[in-house]
C-alpha cells in the first residue's frame, strides 16, 4: 500500500508502517499544500492519506 503522511505527523511514524511504501508529503514536494490540495495531488499515486490536521479544507 502507497501511504502518503502529512507534514503535521512525525516522520519516524514512517518507520512504523513496515511494509507499506510511505513517503511524507515534504519528500513530495508537497510541504505547506492544504490538506485539500494534497489530496488532489496524492490522488493517483496514493492509497492512503494519514493526517492529524483538524482544519482540513
Amino acid at each position: 500500500m502507497r501511504v502518503l503522511l502529512d507534514e503535521c505527523l512525525p516522520r519516524r511514524l514512517k518507520r512504523e508502517l513496515v511494509g507499506h511504501d510511505t513517503r511524507t508529503a515534504p519528500e513530495m514536494g508537497w510541504a505547506s499544500k492544504r490538506n485539500g490540495e494534497l489530496l488532489a495531488l496524492a490522488v493517483s499515486q496514493f492509497d492512503a492519506f494519514l493526517t492529524a490536521d483538524r482544519h482540513a479544507r
